[in-house]
């Protein structure tokens, strides 16, 4: 992870957007990444560190998160990206254990299309 991206998640949380054990989960999953070969920073995972966390705060306050129009665009989409969408859904389930919030089928699309995407940039670099 880049020093800008460690400056968003900082940001969030100093802000009090985020609960620090989001900021924290989210900072995990972002160096996962990185040991994994992906090329993390502000370019290529700063949209995914902000929707996670966002989406992570929202479950936590018991905010409802709605189902999108375009989940079907998105699902069809993810059909070509299997590991990403294997990678979210593990994802949700780790923030079901560790926070209690596992994200919805929509916010895991979402999450999957974010992945996919880094795992382009990782590619490519």
């Amino acid at each position: 992870m880049d020093d800008k991206l460690a400056l968003r998640i900082q940001l969030f949380r100093e802000s009090g957007q985020v609960r620090p054990e989001v900021a924290d989960f989210v900072t995990s999953e972002l160096q996962a990444l990185t040991s994994e070969g992906h090329t993390v920073t502000e370019d290529t995972a700063g949209m995914l560190t902000s929707h996670l966390m966002m989406a992570l705060t929202r479950l936590l306050a018991g905010e409802p998160i709605e189902q999108f129009l375009t989940d079907d665009q998105v699902a069809a989409e993810l059909a070509g990206h299997p590991d990403a969408v294997d990678r979210a859904h593990a994802i949700s389930a780790r923030a079901k254990r560790v926070l209690g919030a596992p994200l919805p089928e929509s916010e895991i699309n979402f999450l999957g299309m974010h992945l996919a995407v880094l795992a382009q940039h990782s590619t490519a670099s």
